[in-house]
């Protein structure tokens, strides 16, 4: 009876999978490899992915891989609908440069002439700033997090825009770094809200899903709408189950868009082939981001604008729960290439790329992908005055990184890499393979030695510190208290016990402090990894800040 079973439902997998494929143009031999890359989810008991492959004006394979839901057994095919994550980005964004196009705003606007709920922070934020994530507004997520929400709670668009309007202060200057926020994509879909007077979801629908052809996709705004042919978002809880990763997201801009490969293939033609909008606004969409110091960045308005293997390509991934998504298009050659999946360890970018690779070569310029050493430039002259620079340092923002001589020559060590250093002028060192990447070393007034280190679109500054500093008792109990955050209303407590600091809330579970150094304390959440204490005149601890990632600078004050 049990073999019956189990023929009966091999069978009924079989025939579905025979339907999960749309009409290929493609050989078979080609076929069965792509089918070797994702052998691993073809199965009825695991979540999987769904693929797709544009050339010119045709979908010319698109095809599923495992269920879309385990618990009634149906499968992902070319029609089942994705919740896309950041790869909704560059949508939001094409809705800003249609609306430039039409006059009815301009990129280089300051945002509060169209969010006035926004904080004046005394400087100029562009609505470019929010397309090239330069802004220096802090991010969504975090924040949300850091307040006591978890990212499975139900999330709308007026509780983002109600903890965007609390903030006190910038990450940094705007245009004077890159880094990526969410929060900017959801201001970006408020103004095409205040400029429109439609919601992103209507908008898009209008502007951009309409002309196209896209009948299966929609920014989706409410978590309780029903969406009939839908993937259910997945985790691995062990070796051989799977459990349920709660997406419930009413909110649009930076994420929430649904589709599937069918339609977005269609999205796919118009970078090449306009007919939402026009070539001129497929250009504006793809041109690179600037910083205040001209520093050319990788990342357009919100998509990526890079090259592969000698060919320009427009690429962005996303990840929201379990879903994880990959979309690249290679417009010279008319293609593009899509891999989405309902399963959070499926590392799509990597599946992406070794799709691409079977249907395109390298023109690239060939370079010597293993740089060779030359151990005469390493040498260190001043073997003495290197030393000063050897030891444990760690930045503003929580990166720690450990120098070391060996041999006279230096190198740079951080979680589990080495590599070896150049000597350059006045104290300065470059990456042997990386010599984007440099290092200046000074020593202060107060014999502290710091460490600025410099690569294409950023900088830090990094200050050594000791790590045989064993704290007593009473020493940790300095760090013990509650400590306040005006701009998100929370409170988060350390307390002293049993020889470690324990950080709690209301909200989460305990989780244990690193001190490193006497300035910096490492949690176990991901939302603030990094907290570096601020100590007032009489060097008493009087409050710490969240420097972690996408965060920097939320202050909280020490009350008890």
């Amino acid at each position: 009876m049990k073999r019956s079973i189990k023929r009966l439902v091999a069978f009924v997998f079989l025939f579905l999978a025979l339907n999960n494929t749309t009409a290929q143009s493609i050989p078979d031999s080609l076929a069965q490899k792509i089918d070797k890359l994702f052998s691993q989810w073809n199965n009825p008991n695991t979540p999987g992915c769904a693929i797709g492959v544009v050339r010119n004006d045709s979908l010319i394979y698109a095809k599923g891989y495992g269920m879309a839901n385990l618990e009634y057994g149906i499968p992902i095919t070319p029609e089942t609908i994705f919740h896309m994550a950041s790869v909704s980005k560059q949508f939001t964004a094409y809705s800003i440069v249609l609306l430039a196009r039409q006059g009815k705003l301009r990129l280089d606007d300051d945002i509060h002439q169209y969010l006035p709920w926004f904080p004046d922070l005394k400087e100029k934020i562009t609505i470019r700033h929010l397309l090239n994530h330069t802004s220096g507004i802090r991010d969504q997520w975090q924040l949300l997090a850091i307040a006591g929400t978890r990212l499975d709670d139900v999330i709308t668009q007026d509780h983002i825009v109600k903890i965007l309007s609390k903030q006190q202060a910038l990450n940094f200057k705007p245009g004077e770094k890159y880094s990526y926020s969410n929060s900017g994509f959801t201001m970006l879909a408020e103004i095409v809200k205040a400029v429109t007077g439609q919601s992103l979801r209507r908008f898009t629908d209008s502007a951009i899903f309409k002309p196209l052809g896209m009948k299966q996709t929609h920014f989706h705004d409410d978590y309780t709408e029903i969406e009939k042919n839908r993937a259910y978002s997945y985790q691995r809880k062990n070796l051989f189950t799977f459990s349920n990763s709660v997406l419930s997201y009413s909110n649009a801009g930076a994420t929430s868009l649904f589709t599937n490969i069918n339609d977005l293939s269609k999205w796919v033609m118009n970078f090449y082939t306009p007919v939402a909008g026009t070539a001129a606004d497929i250009d504006q969409l793809v041109q690179k981001g600037k910083l205040n110091n001209g520093v050319e960045l990788n990342y357009a308005l919100g998509i990526s604008s890079d090259t592969y293997k000698g060919y320009k390509q427009y690429s962005h991934s996303g990840g929201d729960a379990g879903f994880r998504t990959y979309l690249t298009v290679l417009p010279e050659l008319k293609m593009g290439f899509m891999v989405f999946s309902n399963l959070a360890e499926v590392n799509t970018y990597e599946k992406t790329y070794q799709l691409v690779d079977l249907f395109i070569k390298d023109t690239s310029a060939k370079v010597n992908a293993d740089i060779r050493m030359d151990s005469s430039r390493a040498i260190i002259k001043d073997e003495g005055r290197a030393k000063n620079f050897t030891g444990d340092f760690i930045s503003e923002d929580g990166a720690q990184f450990s120098f070391v001589l060996r041999n006279r020559k230096l190198y740079w060590e951080r979680y589990g890499n080495s590599d070896l250093l150049y000597p350059g002028l006045k104290d300065s060192f470059t990456v042997a393979r990386s010599p984007e990447i440099k290092f200046v070393f000074s020593t202060t007034p107060g014999k502290s030695v710091l460490v600025n280190q410099y690569w294409p679109d950023n900088k830090r500054l990094l200050v050594k510190y000791a790590t045989d500093s064993i704290q007593t008792d009473n020493q940790l109990q300095m760090y013990a208290g509650l400590y306040y955050c005006p701009e998100l209303d929370c409170k988060y407590t350390i307390v002293a016990k049993d020889h470690e600091l324990i950080l709690t809330s209301n909200k989460y579970n305990d989780s244990k402090l690193k001190l490193v150094g006497k300035d910096h304390l490492f949690t176990d959440y991901w939302w603030m990894r990094h907290l570096k204490t601020i100590s007032g005149n009489n060097k008493k601890i009087i409050g710490f800040e969240v420097n972690d990632g996408r965060i920097m600078h939320l202050r909280f004050n020490k009350i008890q």
